[in-house]
């Protein structure tokens, strides 16, 4: 590897929005995420929307008056 052209990587503390917190390894400072091992529905089997700028709400609004 050439020497002086790679970003140093330390441990760092990722919190998650539920509240997790886990150590990890980057070349960032912190790390927030949206959705951990404890919270994504692949993990825990439970469905979970995460709305962003009430998308959920738009896309039903508009199918809906398709349905009628």
């Amino acid at each position: 590897m050439k020497q002086g052209i790679h970003p140093e990587i330390k441990e760092v503390n990722a919190v998650c929005a539920c509240g997790e917190s886990f150590i990890t390894r980057s070349t960032q400072e912190k790390i927030h995420v949206d959705s951990c091992s404890k919270c994504h529905p692949f993990f825990t089997g439970k469905q979970k929307l995460h709305d962003a700028e009430g998308r959920v709400e738009k896309f039903k609004k508009k199918y809906e008056k398709r349905n009628k």
